[in-house]
């Protein structure tokens, strides 16, 4: 349990750097190219989000979990025939994923534009779909390399190696949208190209990162490998085979978001035309699928962390039949990922306007959006620990089920319920139909495991209670700052207001949870310590 969490933590921080830097662009990359011109980025992006996870087929878990099955057997040889041959099949796939995407840019821009009252056009959309689609050829090597090393339980080279990719990518984007709009005097067009082309840079960085790993690590994986002990002779067949199982799966975790975000995508704008609303769909959607969902999506990484170092975890427990070790797993896992979430998401809602004011400019619409979407993040998160879950246990079939009556549920309501409530229906179908999937992952999980937790619906709603009361207290402590500061109407007013009642939440939170013992059993010895220094 202590490897689950140390693993889940490094992957963890790593991700919450990369995310926070993910956020921490968009603002000045905003400012350089402005609110319209960010919405043909997003265009741009959730594509190539689709076309990425096909293009690596899930394989950093799928890897990660068949290396780590073979090496409790002692076979240590299966997991470098599986990365020595991989590098030619990810080369192989990231290439013909850049061609599809390459050349399928102006067919999806047609479906994207539905109403000539939009701001973009048919060319300009295709035009930064394919440049982004050149990171496609890179990315691949990197997802074979991080599974491989999550196999050995080595999860610092993937942390590391996805900071120095975003590290990358926003030093290029920043710079050189910079470069082209105020020194060259060039179109936002081309500024949002270059900003797109920088995701290839940063996959190269990425690769270099992982590489240095690699010559680090080698050693430690040859000593193993000539104490390897044969599990029977696995040929390459048997190999992929196997992989290729648990991949497919991963590719529909991966692409759950982008498939959700793709929905609205070809549908939002044709809903909005539909009641005579085309001028303002674009700026919308750019907010839905864009701006509010860089800052949604923070709160998601602790998942994405704990469903990356889980499945091999749980791989072990269930190959070895540690069925204790499993329920606790997974009982812990669900309990942390409410702790951290449902705070997290509810203050981001409190606190949309001051978020919004802070990271772009003030904008009720945008404020609106975000406090409406921010609490579907606890979805996300529990849409991928689930699926994670089923994956560890081998009934991955149900991931594609749940996901596919998720997105049909989704695909069949957004229309209607766009025409009656606006972007708040876009966002209400996502959020009906992410409970549609985990609901169907949480049935399997609980006949496939006789899993019951009176625990869990006890915590969940001592956690509930907590966050009730840290946002009355919140809510109070914003109205007070109104009545003795100014309101809010730039950065720094809003940076004010966020400090403070930011603060006020943590603490709030952070008192009860340490007073009532949660944070304790929750999170273990450290904070325990920490509890007793202050005498709690």
């Amino acid at each position: 349990m202590s490897s689950l969490m140390k693993g889940t933590a490094i992957l963890t921080i790593g991700m919450f750097l990369s995310k926070i830097l993910g956020l921490v662009y968009i603002f000045p990359f905003y400012a350089i190219i402005g609110q319209e011109n960010v919405t043909l980025y997003s265009y741009a992006y959730i594509p190539y989000s689709i076309m990425l996870s096909i293009a690596i087929s899930g394989a950093p878990v799928a890897v990660s979990k068949f290396v780590s099955k073979y090496n409790s057997m002692g076979d240590y040889e299966s997991g470098r025939k599986l990365v020595k041959s991989g590098l030619l099949i990810m080369l192989t796939t990231g290439f013909l994923s850049f061609l599809v995407l390459y050349f399928l840019a102006t067919p999806i821009a047609h479906l994207v534009i539905k109403d000539d009252d939009q701001i973009f056009t048919v060319a300009q959309i295709a035009g930064v779909i394919r440049w982004v689609s050149f990171a496609l050829i890179a990315v691949p090597f990197m997802s074979l390399l991080r599974g491989f090393f999550q196999g050995y339980d080595h999860m610092t080279p993937t942390a590391v190696s996805q900071l120095v990719e975003q590290i990358v990518r926003v030093v290029v984007l920043i710079a050189g949208s910079y470069l082209v709009m105020n020194v060259f005097s060039g179109t936002a067009e081309t500024a949002v190209s270059f900003a797109v082309f920088s995701a290839f840079i940063g996959a190269l960085g990425g690769l270099l990162c992982l590489y240095y790993y690699w010559k680090k690590l080698q050693p430690e994986f040859d000593l193993k490998l000539e104490s390897s002990v044969s599990s029977g002779k696995v040929s390459y067949t048997k190999i992929y085979k196997e992989v290729i199982t648990y991949s497919i799966p991963y590719v529909f975790v991966g692409v759950a978001n982008p498939l959700f975000q793709l929905v609205d995508m070809l549908t939002f704008n044709q809903a909005m035309a539909n009641v005579g609303l085309s001028k303002i769909s674009d700026t919308l959607l750019g907010m839905l699928n864009f701006t509010t969902h860089k800052i949604v999506i923070i709160p998601v990484m602790l998942a994405t962390g704990f469903s990356m170092a889980l499945v091999p975890a749980i791989t072990r427990f269930y190959t070895k039949n540690q069925r204790t070790e499993l329920i606790n797993a997974m009982d812990k896992t669900y309990q942390i990922l409410l702790f951290v979430t449902m705070p997290a998401v509810i203050g981001i809602s409190i606190l949309s306007y001051d978020l919004y004011t802070m990271l772009y400019e003030p904008d009720k619409a945008g404020a609106s959006v975000l406090a409406y979407y921010a609490p579907v993040a606890i979805l996300f998160a529990f849409f991928q620990v689930t699926a994670a879950l089923l994956q560890g246990i081998d009934y991955q079939k149900w991931i594609i089920f749940s996901l596919l009556t998720g997105i049909l549920v989704k695909l069949s309501i957004n229309i209607p319920l766009v025409m009656q409530f606006g972007v708040n229906g876009a966002i209400l179908a996502t959020a009906l139909g992410y409970i549609v999937s985990i609901a169907i992952n949480m049935l399997v999980l609980k006949n496939a495991l006789q899993y019951k937790s009176k625990m869990l619906v006890r915590r969940t709603i001592l956690i509930a209670i907590l966050t009730a009361v840290m946002a009355v207290v919140v809510l109070l402590t914003h109205k007070g700052l109104e009545l003795i500061l100014p309101a809010v109407e730039g950065r720094g007013s809003a940076l004010v207001y966020i400090a403070i009642c930011g603060l006020v939440g943590v603490l709030v939170y952070g008192y009860l949870a340490l007073r009532l013992g949660l944070a304790q059993k929750l999170l273990g010895s450290r904070v325990t310590k920490i509890a007793n220094k202050l005498g709690m």
